[in-house]
């Protein structure tokens, strides 16, 4: 399976990440199939570079993200903003009746 996923570079307290696509069997920092982008955690502002095309050019050839990629991607623009689902009604415990 070909995943999308962040391999970490940078110094020691600096981590910059890079966001590729790769065999989900790879070791993290190991070779990959597709460059996307970078990320840096440090800072907030500009701080993505993601070439949206190659990343929808990957999810539609079924290439899946992982939860942190996804968050990333979504902030990118190539990928829509999840909706809000309504709130799950909790089951009732036993002993707990309507008055």
């Amino acid at each position: 399976m070909v995943k999308i996923r962040l391999t970490r570079m940078g110094d020691v307290h600096t981590p910059i990440y890079r966001v590729i696509v790769t065999d989900s069997r790879k070791p993290r920092d190991s070779d990959y199939v597709d460059l996307l982008g970078t990320y840096n955690s440090k800072e907030n502002t500009g701080a993505t570079k993601i070439d949206v095309e190659k990343a929808k050019e990957w999810l539609a050839k079924g290439a899946v993200p992982t939860d942190t990629a996804k968050a990333i991607l979504i902030k990118a623009g190539a990928l829509p903003e999840p909706t809000q689902r309504a709130p799950a009604k909790t089951p009732k415990k036993k002993g707990e009746e309507k008055k």
